[in-house]
C-alpha cells in the first residue's frame, strides 16, 4: 500500500506555523528589554493591587482612579524617604571627607592613619608607586566605560520611569481588562479562573514580603555586626546592605563588599570580623532563611523554593533568580486545580472571605 501524498494545504500550513514562530522568537529576542520591564511592573502592580481594592472598598465614593494615585504616591512617598535616609547622611559626610581629603593623602602618602595603616600592612602604597605608568595608562582609558556607565544610568532611569507608569496602567485598568476576558468564557468557568487567579496573586504577595522580611532581618544583623565592631556609619551602612540584598543573585554580594570594605578601612579587625559574618550569613540566608521564610509565604516546600532558585538562576540569571519562586508558586496553584478537577471535583481554593462566608452558614444551619 502506497503512502498517501501529505497535502499541499498541510505543508503551508507547516511553513506558515514555522515562519510564525520564527517572527515571534525574533520579536521577543529584539524586545526582551521592554517585556522585562513590563513582568516588573505586573509585579509590582500585582503587590499594590489589595492596597487598591482595600481603600476603594472601605472608603466611601472612592473611585478607582483616585485610589490607585493615593497609593502609588504613598509609595513613592515612601521610597523618596528611603532615599533621602540614605542619601542625606551621605552629602554630609561627602562634604565632610572633601575638607578633609587633602589631609588624609598626605597621611596616607606618610603611611599614618586608617587609609595609611592599611595601605602600609598591604603594601598598596608601594604597588601605586612602581606602577604609575601603567596607572596613568589605566586611568586614561577609563573615558570610553564611563560613557557607558552614563548610558546606563540613562537606561536604568527610563527604565524605573517605564515600569512605574506600567505598574499604574495595570492597577488602574487591570480589572476592567479581566473582566472583559472573563465574559467570553462560561461563568463557571469564571469563576474558577478567578479563584485561580487570586491564588496566584497572593503567592506574589507572599513572595515580595517574605524578600522585603529577610531584608531586614539582614540590615539589623548587619547593623548589629558593624556597631559592635565600632565601625562608623553603621546604620548607613545596614540600610545599604538592606537595599542591596534586595537585588537577587547579586545584591547579598554587593552590600558585604561595600561593608566589608569599609570595615577593613576603620580597622584590620573589624574587617575581618565583618568578612566572616558575610560569608556565614549568607550561607543561612540562601540555605535556611529563604526556604524557610519564601516556604511560608509563597507556600512553597523549602525544597522546592531552593531547586527552583538555581534550575532559574542557570536559565534566566538575575531575571530568573527575581520570578523563580513567585512562578514555582503559580505553577502550582495551577496544577492543584487541575488535578482536583481532573475527575470533575471542583477544587475550592482558599478565597478572601471564605471564613466570614462559612461563619454565616454555620450559624444558618445552626438555627
Amino acid at each position: 500500500m502506497q503512502p498517501r501524498p501529505v497535502p499541499v494545504r498541510t505543508i503551508l500550513v507547516t511553513i506558515g506555523l514555522v515562519i510564525a514562530a520564527y517572527i515571534v522568537l525574533q520579536l521577543v529576542i529584539e524586545t526582551r528589554r521592554v517585556l522585562v520591564w513590563a513582568v516588573i511592573a505586573l509585579f509590582f502592580a500585582v503587590a499594590l493591587s489589595p492596597a487598591v481594592d482595600a481603600l476603594e472598598r472601605r472608603v466611601a465614593r472612592c473611585h478607582r482612579s483616585v485610589a490607585t494615585l493615593l497609593v502609588f504616591l504613598v509609595a513613592v512617598v515612601a521610597v523618596a524617604a528611603l532615599v533621602a535616609l540614605f542619601v542625606t547622611p551621605l552629602a554630609q559626610e561627602g562634604s565632610r571627607l572633601a575638607g578633609r581629603l587633602p589631609q588624609m593623602i598626605e597621611d596616607a602618602r606618610a603611611g599614618r592613619g586608617p587609609v595609611g595603616d592599611l595601605l602600609e600592612r598591604t603594601h598598596a602604597l608601594r604597588y601605586v608607586q612602581q606602577h604609575q605608568q601603567q596607572i596613568r595608562g589605566f586611568a586614561t582609558g577609563l573615558g570610553t566605560p564611563a560613557l557607558a556607565f552614563v548610558r546606563g544610568a540613562a537606561t536604568t532611569l527610563a527604565g524605573a520611569v517605564t515600569i512605574f507608569v506600567l505598574a499604574y496602567l495595570m492597577v488602574l485598568e487591570g480589572p476592567k481588562a479581566v473582566h472583559a476576558a472573563l465574559t467570553l468564557v462560561d461563568e463557571p468557568r469564571a469563576a474558577r479562573i478567578r479563584r485561580v487567579g487570586a491564588a496566584c496573586a497572593r503567592t506574589v504577595t507572599g513572595y515580595l514580603t517574605g524578600n522585603l522580611l529577610i531584608s531586614v532581618i539582614c540590615g539589623v544583623l548587619t547593623y548589629v555586626v558593624l556597631l559592635v565592631a565600632g565601625v562608623p556609619f553603621a546604620g548607613l551602612l545596614a540600610l545599604f546592605v538592606a537595599l542591596a540584598d534586595l537585588i537577587p543573585l547579586v545584591g547579598a554580594t554587593l552590600g558585604a563588599v561595600v561593608a566589608s570594605v569599609a570595615a577593613l578601612v576603620h580597622s584590620l579587625p573589624a574587617g575581618i570580623g565583618a568578612i566572616v559574618f558575610f560569608v556565614v550569613y549568607q550561607q543561612v540566608e540562601n540555605h535556611l532563611l529563604q526556604p524557610v521564610i519564601l516556604s511560608r509565604t509563597v507556600k512553597l516546600n523549602p525544597l522546592t523554593v531552593l531547586l527552583a532558585i538555581l534550575i532559574a538562576v542557570e536559565v534566566a540569571g538575575i531575571l530568573g533568580a527575581l520570578l523563580a519562586i513567585p512562578v514555582a508558586g503559580m505553577i502550582q496553584v495551577v496544577l492543584r486545580d487541575i488535578w482536583a478537577h481532573r475527575d470533575g471535583r471542583p477544587f475550592r481554593l482558599p478565597m478572601k472571605g471564605d471564613d466570614e462566608t462559612q461563619g454565616a452558614q454555620n450559624a444558618t444551619d445552626a438555627k
